[in-house]
């Protein structure tokens, strides 16, 4: 930690999105905490919702929460993962955030009866949201991921806005422009035109970029730098080859042998304090990439044509897999395409499942066919969120005998609600923000697989739900098998379930995978691996 002021980093994208603007960014943030410089990130998202915790999967990807409860993009799950520290809702800024503030303030009469418009109004919301990451801690660097591309109109007020910015940290900001160097198959040669377009782009808008990172499938060669140096008015050595690799956890090895680090220090007049040696991290690396195991597993869910609906639950099973030294196979399955029909052949291989989040009673058979399969044929098992819930209504239905038990999400009038509505979700009108959301505390049984996961009694979790688990059919599950080996002592809310005599099957309410990171793979993943290579 250093003395001067916080240094801000801003990354814009050019020419198509989907360029890893995300991925850089959590690099280089690793490379600087690498160094011993206090870093965060944030996200600024263009589009008018205000929080992605209303919107389809298959529109946004994966839905991310945070310790405090905020509903974020996925890319803050890629900072956690990277950085090893928690984000919070200061991190992920959306213009439909933006805008609800301002109106606010309008209505309030904050201006004074003065005309509001995007320039001061919204730019100086903006400007100010950006700066309360410094207000909350002392960063040495702060690194601000600008999303879409530069052009686009939902972009523009946060293009001005940080180029405002810039003049007003009296030199204390750089920006990193990504950009894309196609490869042209029919003229054999990589083509830097759309990258001069890109940044002609950004040079209207009033903005130079300090630095060129280009993604590319092909090497970039000294000549090619060279060319895009002089069209693009930077040095050299700033121009950044990010070429496609085989994981995104290669990235910040690349990054550093680019020296992409040192040109960020050398332009923001920051000592180079240490050399990352990024030892954990090339352990990790040698784990994924030279595994001594191989497993598959099942991931049962039902928006699996996106995997990006799943991005934490995958990764997570990628650092455990590392951790274990374990190539791990995963077979997504559409929980609708599960039938009775078909239930051996997609599962009977299978060394462990994994029955995903979710809502609504779309695919919910599926789930539940799935579910009772690995119970009966003792196949290791991990249930999260409503993978949980499904597997307390299996076990309802077939072991217990109540044939009709469900979730009162998926039937309002069952006769057996083993899953309810949690009292205070009750009257709620309103969807956005208002589940069970961030980090709850939950006190697990002794002597249980969960335990032996944690190794440890007390444990905090990330949560996004609004029915839970019905404790008045508590006492009849656990006499029939199926107990409750996490709970929440504050409100008696039953976080975790297994079944004794089974290799290993657990169900949380909880959500794990948002805690699971390169520097520490999940304990509950570890615990689920470990149980799915003693499977095979």
């Amino acid at each position: 930690m250093t003395n001067s002021p916080t240094k801000y980093i801003f990354v814009t994208g050019g020419v198509t999105s989907s360029l890893g603007k995300g991925i850089v960014s959590a690099s280089l943030g690793k490379l600087l905490v690498e160094r011993g410089h206090s870093v965060t990130i944030q996200k600024l998202d263009p589009y008018i919702n205000v929080d992605p915790g209303t919107m389809n999967p298959y529109e946004h990807g994966e839905c991310y929460v945070t310790d405090d409860g905020a509903e974020t993009d996925l890319d803050l799950g890629h900072y956690e993962r990277f950085l090893n520290h928690s984000t919070s809702q200061a991190n992920n800024v959306t213009t439909g955030r933006i805008y609800q503030t301002v109106i606010e303030k309008e209505r309030k009469g904050d201006y004074l009866g003065k005309t509001v418009q995007i320039i001061p109004h919204i730019t100086d919301e903006i400007k100010r949201r950006i700066q309360i990451l410094e207000e909350k801690k002392d960063f040495d660097f702060i690194i601000t991921e600008i999303g879409g591309t530069v052009g686009d109109i939902e972009a523009l007020p946060y293009i001005e806005a940080v180029r405002q910015l810039k003049w007003e940290l009296d030199n204390n900001a750089i920006f990193i422009h990504l950009t894309l160097v196609p490869f042209l198959a029919a003229a054999a040669e990589l083509k830097t035109k759309p990258t001069q377009h890109s940044v002609k782009t950004l040079l209207e808008a009033g903005i130079q970029p300090d630095i060129l990172v280009c993604r590319t499938e092909h090497a970039i060669n000294e000549k090619i730098k060279h060319k895009i140096a002089k069209f693009c008015n930077v040095e050299k050595d700033a121009v950044i080859q990010s070429i496609d690799a085989k994981t995104i956890y290669e990235v910040p090895i690349l990054m550093q042998k680019e020296g992409l680090d040192k040109i960020v220090l050398k332009k923001l007049n920051t000592k180079c304090n240490k050399t990352p040696n990024l030892l954990k991290w090339k352990k990790f690396l040698n784990g994924l990439q030279n595994p001594k195991k191989e497993i598959t597993i099942g991931l049962v869910g039902k928006y699996v044509s996106l995997q990006d609906a799943y991005k934490s639950i995958s990764e997570s099973i990628i650092h455990a897999g590392a951790k274990k030294c374990c190539k791990i196979n995963v077979e997504w399955i559409d929980s609708e395409g599960v039938s009775m029909k078909n239930l051996s052949d997609k599962l009977n291989h299978l060394n462990g499942l994994i029955v995903a989040p979710g809502f609504g009673d779309r695919g919910i058979d599926g789930k539940i066919l799935a579910i009772k399969f690995v119970r009966e044929n003792n196949i290791p098992f991990l249930g999260i969120c409503l993978g949980m819930q499904t597997a307390v209504i299996e076990f309802s239905r077939n072991v217990i005998g109540l044939k009709n038990a469900n979730s009162t999400e998926m039937d309002s009038k069952t006769k057996h609600p083993v899953i309810d509505l949690m009292n205070e979700q009750k009257g709620l009108k309103n969807k956005g923000g208002t589940m069970r959301l961030g980090a709850y505390e939950c006190k697990l049984k002794l002597k249980t697989n969960i335990y032996n996961a944690y190794k440890k009694t007390n444990i905090s979790e990330r949560h996004r739900h609004r029915y839970e688990f019905n404790n008045s059919y508590l006492e009849k599950l656990e006499k029939n098998g199926l107990i409750a080996s996490g709970i929440n002592q504050k409100n008696n809310l039953v976080e975790a379930v297994e079944i004794p005599n089974h290799k290993w099957f657990v169900g949380v309410q909880f959500h794990p995978e948002y805690k699971s990171t390169v520097d520490k793979p999940h304990p509950l993943f570890c615990g689920f691996v470990e149980a799915c290579i003693n499977n095979k």
